[in-house]
């Protein structure tokens, strides 16, 4: 708190900075290649952030766009525009110029901070952004075009290290629009809060076990919920961020272990990429936790990151719920099972944040479905670090909170103790003859084979049965593998009706974060073929 300031009992996450700042001052806060950078130099380069903002005519509540990879600028966005008073939009890095332009255009963005090596991405539309008043260029990586606007660090060189005021008046003010990937027609934008923001973080401090000792590395982009929050839980701690620019699998493990990493995110795809990359060590030398979610682990990829020597945690949420909101949290008694089993226990889904509301799973009256590890429902949620809404939708907001809770769309079932399992979302359920079969079921088996990189399955056009599933698998680099072999290899582990009755192995369509786009097999699958979806 600024001298002078009336006290304000806000939920904020600008408090970490201050007490960071303010607690470790010469602590290295951000590790950037040969860059580093205190706490207290982080601070102050906030406040000059948050000041030139303020000079170049930022109003409360106006939208500031950042359009960066994993890099210094990235967190100092993420403090400095809430600091300025604005609402920050992380872009992701990865779309087309149209997707740039429609996000720009859809939150009405007055400022826009680039990576000269994205400004590809903004130029082709850079004229048809009438809301943008500024776009400051980011030059972290030489060689690349700028656009029409101001450098960066000149940009901070017109601010003040000093401390700036706080204009938050309410702690449910809004502080953040992410858009969803928009797999299914235009994305959304989802609002977080101050309090939401601030809740999380302390979530996932608490939940991955952050310590002011923490090295965390961002393997995991920082557009992507912001981070997880991690871009503000990291500094609530006191951590050290190591910022990664472009994830190479290669490049990752050796910075393990020259920096000391101890806690790293990622997806089950990133999680894979890293166990196959020939940089793996066999076994780790120091303790390192890593977080895993954005689908569903399969035990075998848990029991061989388990293996290793990594302590994994299986966390599961959405954009709508500032990223994680549960976590499969181990039972004592897990310790004793065998890895193998341990490792389905952890594939569960598990239980509700420290920070978050209870989870339920529901029928389509939303009545709970019973503890019983079968009946599949629907997962709800609400409370503290649910989104406020989609930005300038009222209608999908209200249909996402039809009941009084937010839908997910993910199917699961409720184990006796408490704990959910996710058994699919609600559209990937394949319906053959009647008979549901959960893809993610199938999948797990599958990925059990030696020669499974990554699969996913789904349902495909049958004369008779409607649907069946169809698998389509990645091999792993050096290994073959027939498709008579593994349907043999699905029959002897799983019912018979639940086995593929096709395998294609290619290489799988993904997100921009890496998530399989099982839409694109199925429309390619289904197309001109609706006659034989079963009503």
């Amino acid at each position: 708190m600024n001298s002078g300031e009336v006290y304000k009992s806000f939920l904020t996450p600008l408090s970490f900075i201050e007490r960071s700042a303010s607690v470790y001052p010469s602590k290295t806060a951000i590790v950037h290649g040969t860059k580093r950078y205190t706490y207290r130099e982080f601070g102050e380069r906030v406040n000059r952030f948050a000041s030139a903002l303020r000079q170049n005519g930022l109003a409360k509540g106006d939208r500031v766009a950042v359009l960066l990879p994993n890099i210094p600028p990235m967190l100092e966005a993420h403090f400095a525009v809430l600091l300025a008073g604005g609402m920050i939009v992380p872009i992701n890095t990865r779309l087309s110029p149209g997707e740039v332009e429609y996000i720009l255009n859809h939150s009405g963005a007055s400022y826009l901070f680039c990576d000269t090596e994205l400004s590809s991405m903004v130029k082709p539309h850079h004229a048809n952004l009438p809301a943008l008043k500024l776009t400051i260029n980011v030059a972290d990586a030489p060689g690349f075009e700028t656009l029409p606007g101001i450098d960066y660090e000149e940009f901070l060189d017109h601010g003040s290290p000093a401390p700036l005021p706080w204009v938050i008046a309410d702690e449910d003010e809004s502080i953040a629009i992410n858009y969803t990937s928009g797999t299914t027609g235009r994305p959304k934008g989802v609002v977080f809060s101050h309090r939401g923001a601030y809740l999380n973080a302390i979530g996932e401090g608490i939940e991955t076990q952050l310590t002011p000792d923490s090295v965390y590395l961002w393997t995991l982009p920082m557009f992507h919920c912001n981070g997880w929050c991690f871009t503000w839980g990291v500094t609530a701690m006191g951590g050290t961020h190591v910022c990664l620019r472009k994830f190479e699998p290669g490049a990752v493990w050796p910075l393990v272990e020259k920096e000391k990493v101890t806690h790293f995110n990622g997806a089950p795809v990133v999680l894979i990429s890293l166990l196959n990359d020939p940089s793996r060590p066999l076994k780790l030398t120091r303790p390192l936790t890593i977080t895993t979610a954005g689908a569903p682990p399969s035990p075998t990829l848990i029991e061989n990151v388990s293996a290793m020597g990594a302590k994994i945690i299986h966390v599961y949420g959405l954009t709508e719920t500032y990223g994680p909101t549960t976590v499969c949290a181990p039972q004592p008694g897990w310790e004793g099972e065998s890895p193998a089993e341990r490792a389905r226990l952890m594939a569960r889904q598990g239980v509700a944040y420290v920070v978050s509301e209870a989870i339920r799973v529901v029928d389509e009256q939303m009545n709970d479905v019973p503890k019983d590890g079968q009946t599949l429902g629907e997962v709800v949620m609400t409370g503290n670090i649910v989104m406020k809404g989609y930005y300038d939708d009222p209608e999908s907001t209200a249909t996402a909170f039809r009941g009084g809770y937010f839908h997910s769309g993910d199917v699961a079932v409720w184990h006796p103790g408490g704990y959910i399992e996710l058994r699919d979302r609600s559209k990937d359920v394949i319906i053959s003859g009647g008979e549901n079969i959960s893809s993610i079921e199938v999948e797990q088996v599958i990925y059990r084979h030696p020669a499974v990189l990554e699969c996913a399955v789904i349902g495909v056009p049958h004369e008779k049965w409607g649907e069946s599933p169809k698998a389509f698998v990645t091999v792993k680099p050096g290994m073959a593998l027939a498709e008579k072999e593994l349907i043999e290899f699905c029959r002897a582990n799983i019912a018979h009706f639940k086995c593929p009755s096709a395998i294609e192995f290619i290489d799988l369509p993904k997100t921009s974060t890496g998530k399989i786009q099982k839409f694109v097999l199925r429309e390619r699958e289904w197309k001109g073929r609706e006659k034989f979806i079963q009503g």
